[in-house]
């Protein structure tokens, strides 16, 4: 069985005061990008920021982002219009219009630690439909179980094109905690086709990718997610924890995809 890596190099919270291996200019997250690439990655998961390392949703910095990643490897791009929680939702909506190959869809408001996520029902149907218009790929994260529901909903109206692709994102205060039970009761919920990967948040990372993996799911690794490579630790970048998920994979005697396995196994549109 084929395993997807995922990298998510900068996510929206962490600060280079907090790990100064941290990429938040476009040629940093490039870099990154590329180094996870030669380690086994095909996807990488792409947050956007300014000058002062705020999460932004520019249109400007993110096709600078992608541009550059271009030159650099074929990785697949999937851009979040997550981005930030002081970020507009119609902003955060208007990068899919970049048409990268995939971004994710959130189909749920929530609390997120202090603040609140906000993903209104309508403005995420429309969401949906622009996606499927410009053939980008919804990665669809759910941080609780009413989140999977809210997506068969999309998918019962035709929003949705088979194989559905979810990341079960585990940590998050507000969300589902960081427990192989939370884990193994959503990947029990999937529908069957569906194509899946764990995000586990902190402390929780390793542990949790590894029984995803066991699990028959994809994995993500970067700095999004954690910024230390072991207790104590902080990682040097995203390549280690890259490599560590391919080792983990390999060690479950799963193969880990190249991006042509990867593009079919998500069922990508064709690339324009």
């Amino acid at each position: 069985m084929t395993a997807i890596i995922t990298v998510a190099t900068t996510g929206p919270i962490a600060t280079k005061a907090d790990n100064p291996a941290l990429p938040t200019t476009p040629e940093e997250i490039a870099a990154e990008v590329e180094a996870a690439y030669h380690a086994g990655a095909s996807v990488a998961h792409i947050h956007l920021r300014d000058e002062a390392q705020r999460p932004t949703a520019d249109l400007g910095i993110a096709r600078q982002v992608m541009d550059l990643i271009a030159a650099r490897c074929p990785i697949l791009v999937q851009m979040s219009t997550g981005v930030g929680l002081d970020v507009p939702y119609a902003e955060r909506a208007r990068l899919v219009e970049l048409q990268p190959r995939m971004a994710t869809l959130n189909p749920c408001s929530m609390s997120f630690g202090a603040g609140e996520f906000r993903n209104p029902p309508l403005e995420v149907r429309r969401l949906a439909a622009r996606m499927r218009e410009l053939s980008v790929k919804p990665e669809l994260e759910i941080y609780d179980t009413g989140h999977l529901e809210a997506c068969l909903r999309l998918h019962e109206e035709g929003l949705l094109a088979d194989p559905l692709q979810f990341s079960i994102v585990l940590g998050v205060k507000g969300g589902m905690a960081a427990t192989a039970d939370n884990l193994i009761t959503m990947v029990r919920r999937l529908p069957p086709g569906a194509v899946w990967q764990v995000i586990a948040i902190g402390r929780a990372s390793l542990e949790l990718t590894a029984i995803g993996l066991a699990l028959g799911g994809n994995a993500r690794a970067g700095m999004e997610d954690t910024l230390y490579l072991r207790k104590g630790e902080l990682t040097s970048g995203n390549r280690p924890l890259v490599e560590r998920a391919v080792q983990l994979a390999r060690d479950l005697e799963r193969n880990v995809a190249p991006v042509a396995e990867a593009e079919a196994l998500l069922g990508l549109p064709s690339a324009a």
